[in-house]
């Protein structure tokens, strides 16, 4: 038998997936759709995200497949088991939630894909081997609604820390950015001095600052002087 005869030819190596839903009929016969396709082995089937983060572990799959709603800590706990292995599997949500929080969070948690139930068995086989190969997914009805939530979140400006302070707060803040004493600010606001101090620690709090030079600072970083 020649080098170059195909029964020598090695077979390409199985896409080993592990299944996460607690629904065991949904569960088994998606199971069954993917053992069908030619090159994908299921290797585990998981009720809950603490056996699905656990099967990721021992058994090294190249695809996790989570649904969003299951015990033990549900889909999203599990991913973020999974993603902080050593060496974690590519890992996709499938699930019937569209809800906008579920996708924001599972992709910023790592998720690879963003599948909907309800997909055709051969979209599904075909969508697992593009995931395995690392290529990402988001369902159609999603993508856009995610690209304009992060838009949104990229176009908004950054929280001025500063708008945490009440009106005589930022009064206070603003004279002691110029560089006045606690008495000084007292005198011009006509406040005691033990008030001014007990409104600077409310105030160094709020701000998450250690000192009145720090608060000063960021007063004046903010244009409060």
């Amino acid at each position: 038998m020649s080098a170059t005869d195909p029964d020598d030819r090695a077979a390409p190596p199985q896409i080993r997936v592990v299944v996460a839903d607690d629904h065991p009929i949904y569960r088994d016969g998606l199971a069954r759709t993917l053992r069908d396709a030619p090159g994908i082995d299921v290797v585990g089937m998981a009720a809950d995200g603490i056996e699905a983060a656990r099967l990721a572990a021992d058994l090294a799959p190249d695809l996790v497949l989570l649904d969003i709603s299951m015990p033990g800590g549900g889909g999203l706990g599990a991913l973020a088991a999974i993603r902080a292995l050593p060496q974690p599997p590519q890992v996709a949500m499938l699930t019937a939630s569209e809800d906008q929080e579920d996708l924001v969070a599972a992709m910023k948690a790592g998720a690879l894909g963003y599948l909907l139930k309800g997909l055709g068995a051969g979209e599904l086989v075909a969508l697992v081997r593009d995931l395995a190969a690392g290529r990402p997914y988001v369902a159609p009805g999603l993508a856009s609604r995610l690209l304009v939530l992060m838009r949104g979140r990229t176009d908004r400006p950054p929280p001025n820390p500063l708008d945490e302070l009440s009106h005589r707060e930022s009064e206070i803040l603003r004279l002691v950015a110029q560089g006045r004493s606690n008495r000084e600010v007292g005198e011009a606001l006509d406040l005691q001095e033990k008030t001014v101090k007990h409104y600077m620690t409310s105030i160094l709090q709020k701000l998450q600052v250690r000192n009145r030079v720090e608060a000063a600072m960021l007063a004046r970083e903010h244009g409060k002087d």
